[in-house]
């Protein structure tokens, strides 16, 4: 997906930027950046932290991978003839 184009979330309907984000993530931290009337620098802390909520995001979803895998669930066993 190229910058500027959306998909949509079959799960909710949420609306994604071609940066991997919510879009209604980076409304808001645009309207901040507006109200606030910030200059450039602090808009590039902006997008840094959009980079840091969603690494750490995949960083929970990692964590809660790896406790998933580690429980050694058993498996069944099925007769074959």
């Amino acid at each position: 997906m190229s910058n500027g184009q959306t998909a949509s979330n079959a799960a909710g309907g949420a609306t994604e930027t071609g940066h991997g984000a919510p879009r209604e993530l980076h409304a808001f931290i645009d309207e901040i950046a507006k109200c606030f009337d910030v200059p450039a620098e602090v808009r590039q802390h902006f997008v840094n932290s959009r980079v840091e909520f969603l690494k750490a995001i995949r960083a929970a979803i990692d964590h809660r991978i790896a406790k998933l895998s580690s429980k050694g669930r058993p498996g069944s066993k099925i007769a074959v003839e």
